[in-house]
C-alpha cells in the first residue's frame, strides 16, 4: 500500500510540471516588460510607446502566475487520467469552478453570517482560490474522467453517457465534496499557517532546511508537495507569486526571495563545479562518455536551471553523494539568505531567470552571485572529488562493473534493433531496442513520461532487461515495487515517449 501511495504521489508530482512549465513564459514576459516599464510595478505615470509595450508585457505574464491555481486544476486532471485526455481538464475545471465558487467568502458568509466574527476562518474563505484547491479540483477531474469514461446509460440518457458523463460526475462530487471542506477547510488551513509560520519563522535556517529537503525528495518525486507551500500562496507565503508580483519584504512577513535565491549559485555554479569532479573521477578510457553525460547537463543547470540530467546521473547509484549534494544545497541557501543576495525565477535557477529576475523590486545585491557562485563551485568540487575517491563511488565513467583500463568498455551509443525489424530512433534512443528490453508491447500496462524519465507499469518485471535498456540509449533503470520501472533517458524523454506510444498502439 505504501508503495502505491507513492507511485501515486509520483505521478501528482510529474502532473503539476504541466502547468509548471507555463511559468518561464510568465517570467520572460514580465522581465522584459519591467524593464521597459518600471511604473508598471512601482507606480507612477506610463507614457510612451516603450512603457505602454512594458506594461502589456507585465500584465500578460502576471496573467499566468495570478492564476497558476486553475492552471494546477486544468493540467493535474490530464496529467492524472489514464489516457491525458482534454476531456479530463474539462472536468477538473467544472470541479475547480463549483467548490472556489460554493467556498468564496462572499458565499460562505451569506450561508453562515456569524463567521464575520472568526477572522482566521474568514481568512482561509478569501484564499480559497490556491494551488491546494487547485490540485484537489484536477485529481476530482481525473478521478472521475477515470472511473466514469466508459459509462453506459439507458438510451433515453445516452447523450450523456461515457465521456459527457464524466463532468456531470465530477460536479457532484465537488458538490459534495465543497461540503465537507466548508467545515474541514478552516482547521485545514490554520495549520498549514501555523507550520508555514514556524518555518519562516527560522528564518535562514528555515529556508535552508526547505532546500535540503527539496533536493532530498527529487528521487522520490515528492518535492512539487513541499515547494507549493513556499513558492505559492497557499498558506500566505507564496516567495515566487510575490516576487514575480513586483512585491518587496515590505510587503510580506519575510525576506522576500529567500527561499528561491539560494538555488542559484548550486544550479549555476554548484552543479557545474560537481560536474567537473566527476568527470575528474572518472577511469581514462571512460572519460570521454563521462564528459558526454555530465558536460551537457552542468550548461542545462547553468543555463536554465533544469538539474535532472545531472541528478539522476547518479542519485541511486551513489545515494550517499546525494545526501551530500542535498545537504550542500542547506548549507548554500542558508548561507545565500544571510548574505542579501534576492533573485527569484519563475521556472529554476538558471541564468535567464537570473537575467530577467535582476529587474524586479524584490531583486538585491545580484552581484553577489559571483562570489556564492566560485564558493558554490569549490565547495561542491571538493566534496564530489573527496567522496568519489575516497568512497569509491559509482558515478559516471567509475562504475565497478567496468572493464579494467587496458580493455575497450561497451559502445554507449544506441545499438540497432534485431530480428530484421526496422529500428525506430527518438531522442538518441533506439526504440525498437528499448520495446524489446522492457519485455514487448504485452508486457507493458501503461506509459507515461516527466521531465527526465519514462514511468511504466509492467506485468512482469523480471522481463525488463537493464543492460538492453542501456544497450537502446537509456541512462539508467529504476525499480519501485514489484510492476513499476523508471527508465532515465534525458531532456528528449518526450521524443521517445510519444515513439513508444506509436510502437504499442494496436496494429503498430
Amino acid at each position: 500500500m505504501l508503495m502505491a501511495a507513492v507511485k501515486y504521489l509520483q505521478k501528482l508530482g510529474k502532473s503539476i510540471m504541466l502547468p509548471v512549465a507555463c511559468l518561464p513564459l510568465s517570467g520572460i514576459l514580465m522581465g522584459i516588460g519591467y524593464l521597459l516599464c518600471p511604473a508598471s510595478m512601482q507606480g507612477g505615470a506610463i507614457a510612451g510607446a516603450g512603457p505602454v509595450i512594458g506594461m502589456f508585457l507585465v500584465k500578460a505574464g502576471g496573467a499566468l502566475i495570478d492564476h497558476i491555481a486553475l492552471l494546477f486544476a486544468v493540467g493535474i486532471g490530464v496529467g492524472m487520467s489514464d489516457d491525458q485526455n482534454g476531456t479530463a481538464g474539462i472536468t477538473a475545471l467544472v470541479s475547480w469552478l463549483i467548490i472556489t465558487i460554493l467556498l468564496s467568502a462572499d458565499t460562505v458568509q451569506k450561508l453562515m453570517p456569524s463567521i464575520a466574527d472568526r477572522p482566521e476562518a474568514l481568512l482561509a474563505f478569501k484564499k480559497i482560490e490556491n494551488p491546494f484547491i487547485g490540485i484537489l479540483a484536477g485529481l476530482i477531474g481525473a478521478e472521475s474522467y477515470n472511473r466514469f469514461k466508459n459509462t453506459s446509460l439507458p438510451e433515453w440518457l445516452a447523450f450523456f453517457s461515457r465521456r459527457r458523463s464524466t463532468v456531470i460526475m465530477s460536479g457532484l462530487i465537488s458538490i459534495a465534496a465543497a461540503a465537507l471542506l466548508f467545515f474541514v477547510w478552516p482547521v485545514l488551513f490554520g495549520g498549514l499557517v501555523r507550520l508555514g509560520q514556524g518555518i519562516a519563522g527560522l528564518g535562514a535556517v528555515g529556508a535552508g532546511l526547505y532546500a535540503f529537503l527539496n533536493r532530498l525528495l527529487i528521487p522520490l518525486g515528492l518535492h512539487h508537495a513541499l515547494n507549493n507551500v513556499f513558492w505559492f500562496d497557499t498558506i500566505g507565503l507564496g516567495d515566487l507569486t510575490h516576487f514575480w508580483a513586483g512585491h518587496t519584504s515590505a510587503d510580506v512577513t519575510w525576506s522576500l526571495g529567500m527561499y528561491m535565491s539560494g538555488f542559484f549559485p548550486c544550479m549555476m555554479f554548484g552543479v557545474p563545479g560537481a560536474a567537473l569532479a566527476m568527470i575528474r573521477s572518472a577511469k581514462t578510457k571512460r572519460r570521454k562518455y563521462a564528459v558526454g553525460i555530465l558536460a551537457s547537463a552542468a550548461l542545462c543547470a547553468f543555463a536554465c536551471g533544469i538539474t535532472e540530467p545531472f541528478e539522476f546521473a547518479f542519485m541511486f547509484a551513489a545515494p550517499a553523494l546525494y545526501a551530500a549534494y542535498a545537504l550542500l544545497y542547506g548549507v548554500f541557501t542558508y548561507v545565500t539568505a544571510l548574505t542579501g543576495f534576492r533573485a527569484g525565477f519563475s521556472f529554476s535557477a538558471g541564468a535567464t531567470d537570473l537575467l530577467f529576475s535582476a529587474s524586479l523590486p524584490a531583486a538585491r545585491d545580484t552581484w553577489l552571485i559571483l562570489p556564492l557562485g566560485a564558493a558554490a563551485f569549490a565547495a561542491f568540487y571538493f566534496t564530489f572529488r573527496v567522496m568519489i575517491r575516497k568512497l569509491h563511488l559509482n558515478t559516471p565513467g567509475n562504475e565497478a562493473d567496468l572493464p579494467p583500463e587496458g580493455e575497450a568498455a561497451p559502445e554507449e551509443q544506441p545499438q540497432p534493433g534485431e530480428d530484421g525489424e526496422a529500428d525506430c530512433v527518438a531522442g538518441g534512443v533506439n526504440v525498437t531496442s528499448l520495446l524489446r528490453g522492457l519485455g514487448g508491447a504485452g508486457n507493458i500496462r501503461s506509459l507515461d513520461s516527466c521531465a527526465t524519465r519514462l514511468r511504466l507499469e509492467v506485468r512482469d518485471a523480471g522481463q525488463v532487461q537493464d543492460a538492453a535498456l542501456k544497450k537502446a540509449g537509456a541512462r539508467g533503470v529504476v525499480r519501485l515495487g514489484d510492476t513499476a520501472v523508471q527508465v532515465i533517458i534525458g531532456l528528449k524523454v518526450q521524443a521517445v515517449a510519444d515513439a513508444l506510444r506509436e510502437k504499442l498502439r494496436p496494429g503498430a
